[in-house]
């Protein structure tokens, strides 16, 4: 996978990535068509957004049948980690309880969630 220090993949581009992450690899026609599921998109739009994103280098395409083959070169964990930085430093004025405070208030959590976030908090605490 791509270990740019920059991923900067546009809206449209993060929603066919997360396409392609789930699938691991797909034809422009299957992305086109689970894109289709929630939002009205072209075909042409699609297979030209998804030649951008070849060209900067967030996935790759194997070229060896008539259709060709596309595959995520960035990992979604680099990716989230890199926007999520991004929005700490530039939306939180690099406050990561900010941001967990707004998501929490925003939000309904499960108990499942708190239980996960109660024992975050407690890792976190053992390692000061």
């Amino acid at each position: 996978m791509n270990t740019d220090k920059t991923i900067k993949p546009t809206e449209s581009e993060l929603e066919i990535l997360s396409i392609l992450w789930d699938l691991e690899k797909a034809t422009v026609r299957m992305v086109h068509e689970k894109l289709c599921e929630h939002k009205d998109s072209g075909y042409t739009t699609t297979l030209k957004l998804m030649q951008i994103m070849h060209e900067k280098k967030l996935v790759t395409r194997d070229e060896s049948n008539k259709t060709h083959i596309y595959i995520p070169a960035v990992s979604k964990e680099n990716t989230q980690h890199q926007f999520l930085h991004r929005m700490i430093e530039n939306l939180f004025s690099g406050s990561s309880a900010e941001l967990v405070l707004q998501a929490l208030g925003q939000q309904k959590t499960s108990k499942e969630e708190l239980l996960k976030i109660e024992a975050l908090i407690n890792t976190l605490k053992s390692k000061q």
